[in-house]
């Protein structure tokens, strides 16, 4: 039986971090978009609730197939165990948006 290729991607929302993990992510066919699909989030197996995770798990319950902008994202890892979900709040710091928008269409002036 083989291991699933779980990923943890991390990026930028309306001043939020998100923390997700997801078993696809890839370049997509949206120029400029990185495509996340398959979402995972913890099962309840214990009678405690995270309320962080379960905002996020219903922001996304009914995504299939995210398109997360590339200059939101900070970083995607593949790890071997998932972790909570979560959205926190965008503090200052080291991490900082890139200049909207990253990417442009020709101008014409080729």
């Amino acid at each position: 039986m083989s291991k699933q290729t779980l990923f943890k991607v991390v990026f930028m929302s309306h001043g939020k971090v998100y923390e997700i993990y997801a078993r696809s992510v890839g370049h997509g066919e949206l120029f400029g978009f990185v495509e996340v699909e398959e979402l995972v989030f913890g099962e309840r197996t214990t009678v405690v609730v995270d309320p962080s995770e379960e905002k996020i798990k219903s922001e996304f319950e009914n995504v299939r197939r995210t398109y997360l902008p590339m200059h939101s994202i900070i970083r995607i890892d593949e790890v071997d165990r998932q972790g909570t979900a979560k959205i926190s709040k965008l503090e200052g710091g080291n991490v900082a948006q890139f200049p909207l928008p990253v990417y442009t269409p020709g101008d014409g002036n080729n």
